[in-house]
């Protein structure tokens, strides 16, 4: 039986990004579980209408603004949420764009924007949340999302990957530093595989090169056709995580095919290779 309720039921919640996607998705399930949520995103309207969503389900939540690309927001976010709620038991640190283009082609706005939302958003939430919770003494959790892509690679993707192989990176050392602290605070790594979000949806990608859009509608449509039911897939993640699990899963058997290629490819020293997926892209 699954303990999420068990462990969650009457905590704090804290998703960032949580006005769309994964973030709306795993604010609904904590929600469900009995949290109060608090719903960060740097669309205001996005954030309440997940709000929204929580309490007509019987739940409670509240919106608030945050650009986590801003590492002062986060803080004044910590500030709130502590003032205004009490201890943190969970921190979702979720918020990332995707962005698509040849390295040298993506604009140095768009480039800034994907290292720090994907990646100091992650960073600075956890700078600004962790010492309080520490001071608490009280068990947490902790998720950070990195993706099938922290294990892999992917050409025209090259800036979200590269975010994503630093997010995993950072969740692993930040696990090892709580058990040096001998800390009560459980640290997961979030390994989507393909969910049905609108991460790759047109209007996301304002800023990008123009022959983006064509790679962009692949994918958008690959994840339509393939993509697991995006609610199923945050219950997965908050069953994982409530039992302790670094390694948390949408799709198990998805993330060991990458993992075992990319140990292969380390083991053998063998130039990078080309995945199937983009040659099905670059076919069109």
């Amino acid at each position: 039986m699954a303990r999420d309720a068990e462990v969650f039921a009457g905590g704090v919640a804290v998703i960032t990004g949580a006005g769309s996607g994964i973030g709306a998705g795993l604010a609904r399930r904590a929600g469900t579980l009995g949290m109060t949520v608090v719903v960060a995103d740097i669309n205001q309207a996005a954030a309440q209408a997940t709000v929204d969503a929580i309490v007509s389900a019987g739940g409670k939540a509240e919106a608030v603004r945050v650009d986590v690309s801003k590492p002062e927001e986060l803080d004044r976010l910590a500030d709130h949420v502590f003032a205004t709620h009490g201890d943190v038991r969970l921190l979702v640190n979720n918020a990332g764009i995707e962005t698509v283009g040849f390295t040298w082609e993506i604009p140095v706005a768009r480039w800034e924007a994907t290292l720090d939302i994907n990646l100091h958003g992650v960073i600075h939430g956890v700078r600004a949340f962790v010492p309080r919770m520490l001071e608490s003494g009280k068990e947490a959790w902790i998720a950070n999302l990195s993706s099938i892509g922290g294990f892999s690679v992917m050409p025209a993707q090259t800036a979200y990957i590269v975010t994503k192989h630093a997010v995993q990176a950072f969740s692993e050392c930040l696990y090892l530093e709580m058990q040096l602290k001998q800390a009560p605070i459980h640290v997961s790594s979030i390994i989507p595989g393909m969910l049905k979000t609108n991460i790759f949806n047109a209007e996301a990608g304002a800023g990008e090169p123009e022959a983006a859009a064509s790679h962009r509608r692949k994918m958008a449509e690959m994840m339509n056709a393939y993509g697991m039911d995006l609610d199923e897939g945050c219950r997965l993640f908050l069953e994982q995580i409530a039992e302790n699990k670094f390694w948390v899963h949408s799709q198990p058997e998805m993330s060991r095919q990458v993992l075992e290629g990319r140990m292969a490819f380390f083991q053998n020293e063998t130039p990078p290779f080309m995945p199937d997926i983009a040659h099905e892209i670059a076919a069109d």
